[in-house]
C-alpha cells in the first residue's frame, strides 16, 4: 500500500503515560523517539522542572496546570508541516471550549497558535522536531495550559481557566485535548486537509482586520491583519495595496 494512502486516525492509535514530575514533557518525548518509540504517544506531567517556551524562553510549570506533549513520527512530508501549528491551535481551542462556561470572555486563536481568552494568553505551544536514525523524523507538540494559575509573562497579558469560571481539573482538560487532537489530526490528514483546517482556524481567529505589529528576528513590521492564505501564512496589509505573507513571527495587536 502506498505510504501516502489515506489511513484513518482513531483514539485507539494514541497512548498516554502520566508522570508525577519530569524536566520537560517535550524532552521526555524526544528521548522516547530516540529509543525507537513508534509515536502517537502522549506524555503528561503534574510538574516540569525545566519547562521551556518558544525561542528558549522559560515556562513556569508548577502543579495545577496541564503540561502535555504528543510525539508523532513522520507525521507528514516536510513540505506540508507548515500547516500543523494551525491544526494544533484548532484542537486546543476545541478542548478549552469544552470546559469554559458561557460567562467566560471570548475564546480565540492568535496567529498561528496562541490560545487567548479575552485577549489574554492561556496556553503555550512549542513544536520541536528531530531527525532520527533510518531516515525517520520525530515531531513533538508541547502544550501547556493555564488551568489553575497563570505565571507572570512580561510580553503578554495572561489568564487561566479558573479565573474564567472553569472548575475543570488538568486531567479533565487533557481528556478533551486527547479526543480533539485525534479528530483534528484526522482532518489535517498529513497536511492534505489544509483547506479544511485553515477554514476552521479562520472561524476562531482573533483580530482579522485589526492593526498589528509582527516582530521578526531582524525587524518589526506593522499593518492590518488580513487573515491567512490557504497554506496558513499570515497576510499583512502594509498599505497602498501591498500584501505581505509571513511564515513565522510574534504578533502584537494595536
Amino acid at each position: 500500500m502506498n505510504s501516502e494512502a489515506r489511513r484513518r486516525i482513531s483514539l485507539d492509535d494514541f497512548r498516554h503515560e502520566a508522570l508525577p514530575e519530569t524536566s520537560s514533557t517535550n524532552s521526555e518525548c524526544l528521548a522516547r523517539a530516540r529509543a525507537g518509540d513508534r509515536g502517537h504517544l502522549w506524555i503528561t506531567a503534574e510538574k516540569q522542572t525545566g519547562g521551556r517556551g518558544r525561542r528558549g524562553r522559560p515556562w513556569v510549570s508548577e502543579r495545577g496546570n496541564l503540561y502535555a506533549s504528543l510525539l508523532l513520527i513522520d507525521p507528514a512530508p516536510m513540505e506540508r508541516l507548515g500547516s500543523l501549528p494551525l491544526a494544533i491551535a484548532v484542537a486546543v481551542h476545541q478542548a478549552v471550549r469544552r470546559v469554559l462556561p458561557h460567562t467566560a470572555e471570548p475564546l480565540e486563536v492568535k496567529w498561528p497558535n496562541d490560545i487567548l481568552i479575552g485577549r489574554k494568553k492561556t496556553c503555550g505551544i512549542l513544536v520541536e522536531g528531530e531527525a532520527l536514525s533510518e531516515g525517520r523524523h520525530a515531531l513533538v507538540i508541547g502544550i501547556g495550559i493555564n488551568v489553575a494559575f497563570m505565571p507572570d509573562n512580561p510580553l503578554y497579558p495572561v489568564t487561566c481557566l479558573r479565573e474564567q469560571g472553569s472548575s475543570a481539573s488538568p486531567e479533565e482538560v487533557f481528556a478533551h485535548l486527547f479526543a480533539s487532537m485525534a479528530e483534528v489530526l484526522e482532518a489535517w490528514d498529513r497536511g492534505r486537509g489544509v483547506r479544511e483546517i485553515t477554514e476552521r482556524w479562520r472561524q476562531v481567529a482573533c483580530g482579522i482586520g485589526e492593526k498589528i505589529t509582527v516582530n521578526l528576528p531582524d525587524r518589526s513590521i506593522s499593518g492590518h491583519f488580513a487573515g491567512i492564505d490557504d497554506n496558513g501564512l499570515l497576510m499583512l496589509d502594509t498599505g497602498a495595496g501591498r500584501m505581505m505573507t509571513i511564515a513565522a513571527g510574534d504578533v502584537f495587536f494595536g
